[in-house]
């Protein structure tokens, strides 16, 4: 387990034992469909790069104006799991990459626990900058920022997306309802009906311990999604 073994005590997973995923390439398949593959996922990695340019230069709200740099996305450009959290924080805000510090390790615990890692997966926020004081987002940043978050979904094409947090589900389903009312079931990302199956944010595990159990619980739900 590592380093990562007092983040998977803390969820209970003391004696969960990491398989590393197997690659098995498909019978019969051949050299041109492997670079056929290869030439999508740099056509997503450039598309994403430009994506990433335009958010840096946005300034259809106010936050362009209190942000260090924008925090776009990082990991696999065709991964077939996406993780969407709700805004940058400070640490994020500085170093221009979503999901660092505490947070962040304790998200990369909870990937290492289901087999997965950053490399494995693409994360991203609903907002790229962040808010100041790490406020809550305001309806109108969600409304013009989410574009920039559904052409990352386009783009990647998950197999399942895992909304972490109650912003980042409420955007995504389009709904008022609570992250309680949300968890515990597969629902349809509302744009092209991929599954979406939604969790705890690593921020808030840290802040109430007692509720990493539960967030245990989502995660092989998604999991038997994809497998």
């Amino acid at each position: 387990m590592g380093r990562h073994a007092p983040y998977l005590r803390e969820m209970g997973l003391v004696q969960w034992r990491h398989v590393s995923p197997v690659r098995v390439e498909p019978a019969g398949s051949s050299g041109v469909e492997v670079t056929a593959k290869a030439a999508c996922s740099q056509e997503a990695a450039n598309a994403l790069s430009a994506l990433a340019d335009d958010a840096a230069a946005c300034e259809r709200c106010d936050l362009c104006r209190t942000r260090n740099q924008t925090v776009f996305g990082v990991g696999s450009p065709r991964a077939r799991w996406l993780f969407v959290g709700e805004a940058p924080g400070a640490e994020e805000d500085k170093q221009g990459m979503p999901f660092v510090g505490r947070a962040g390790a304790l998200l990369s615990a909870m990937l290492f626990s289901i087999g997965l890692s950053r490399e494995d997966v693409y994360i991203a926020n609903v907002l790229k900058c962040r808010p100041p004081n790490n406020r809550d987002p305001l309806g109108r940043e969600v409304r013009e920022c989410s574009p920039f978050l559904h052409q990352q979904i386009s783009w990647v094409q998950p197999e399942i997306i895992v909304a972490m947090g109650r912003f980042a589900a409420q955007a995504l389903l389009e709904t008022d309802q609570s992250l309680g009312q949300l968890r515990g079931h597969s629902h349809k990302y509302k744009i092209n009906e991929l599954p979406l199956v939604v969790t705890y944010h690593p921020a808030y595990l840290l802040r109430s311990p007692s509720a990493k159990g539960k967030s245990w619980e989502d995660l092989p739900l998604a999991q038997s999604i994809v497998d």
